[in-house]
């Protein structure tokens, strides 16, 4: 997600995200893994310990890569691998 910076400090960032998290749930989701700020999205319910047993192309970032429950409990006892669309492969 990104801001253009005229438009951020205004809260356009969060309600895109907050919007984001509510069509995956309305799609039927239960996890969300992202790669991000940690200081900015643990606000949303992400955290680097939730994503800890997930593995992916990213997850050597350390505290930016994260996870959160849409349903909670959904990543209790989960490990596994994050699979991104090919389109992110273009941006490593």
């Amino acid at each position: 997600m990104a801001v253009r910076p005229e438009w951020q400090r205004k809260g356009m960032g969060s309600a895109l995200v907050w919007r984001g998290l509510e069509l995956c749930r309305n799609l039927g989701r239960s996890i969300v893994v992202i790669v991000g700020h940690p200081d900015y999205y643990p606000r949303f319910g992400f955290s680097a310990e939730l994503a800890k047993a997930l593995q992916g192309p990213y997850s050597n970032a350390d505290a930016a890569w994260m996870a959160t429950e849409l349903v909670p409990g959904a990543l209790k006892g989960v490990t596994g691998t994050v699979r991104y669309p090919r389109a992110f492969g273009v941006l490593s």
